[in-house]
């Protein structure tokens, strides 16, 4: 284990066996992974959003509309929340089955190939010892509810952005379910009975409210933001850095 100065003060930077040895040391019953970031390098949610406009799945309106949404979301205009669900609100008045394909033609070409060894090895070893896990991500259900099938993680133990299905058509409504970013993801938590997880892994500081509830010790920020480094640090949580992402040192 390695310790970094950073502006704040300083913070703990596991190596990989450490990284692994302190999460099964704490032997956890239950166990919660954002996605993005964390599980794999990149923005699902924004790939796919792009992808799916390069594949002209959307139409012209559509993407003028969401580009100018976007553009007002990295000028700050927009929030987090705002933009979260209105990535698959989009898509509303085409079918589901057509998105689960995209989903998963998109997560074999652009996502699979960025997915983190070690956290592959560590969601293999944590089901062996039948630790509950859970994957909360902001990006839409399709995209997430396809991607964690890697880790052999079942779309009944996803939250993610959602909206509802017409059951009669099958058609993808524009009307919200649910977006878990910030503290909607302990909201979203919660409502599934899970107020204090053991384990809690995050990238952003969107993910920060999560990493919060967790046990004792069971905060891990894994590749993280500058802003959730920082945060890190504050709170005295240790810090992983996947070998791909890993910065260089000083």
């Amino acid at each position: 284990m390695s310790l970094t100065n950073t502006p704040a003060q300083t913070v703990k930077i596991f190596s990989t066996p450490e990284f692994h040895a302190a999460v099964l040391g704490l032997n956890p019953v239950v166990a919660v992974f954002d996605c993005d970031g964390t599980l794999w390098s990149g923005d699902a949610g924004t790939g796919f959003m792009h992808w799916t406009i390069d594949q002209g799945i959307l139409s012209p309106d559509t993407v003028a509309r969401i580009d100018q949404r976007y553009r007002g979301y990295l000028a700050g205009q927009v929030s987090e929340l705002e933009i979260c669900g209105e990535m698959v609100q989009i898509y509303a008045g085409l079918r589901e089955s057509d998105m689960r394909a995209a989903a998963r033609e998109f997560f074999r070409t652009q996502v699979e190939r960025n997915i983190f060894p070690e956290m592959e090895v560590l969601l293999r070893e944590l089901q062996f010892r039948g630790v509950e896990i859970w994957a909360v991500s902001s990006t839409c259900n399709w995209v997430v509810e396809e991607a964690v099938r890697r880790f052999h993680i079942q779309p009944s133990r996803v939250l993610a952005a959602q909206v509802e299905i017409d059951s009669d058509t099958g058609l993808v409504t524009d009307r919200l379910i649910a977006v878990p970013t910030d503290e909607a993801k302990v909201a979203a938590l919660a409502r599934v009975g899970i107020p204090d997880p053991d384990v809690v892994f995050g990238n952003s500081i969107h993910d920060a409210a999560m990493l919060a509830i967790a046990r004792a010790n069971g905060a891990i920020a894994v590749n993280p933001s500058g802003d959730l480094l920082q945060r890190a640090a504050a709170e005295g949580w240790p810090v992983f850095y996947p070998a791909a992402v890993r910065p260089p040192k000083p």
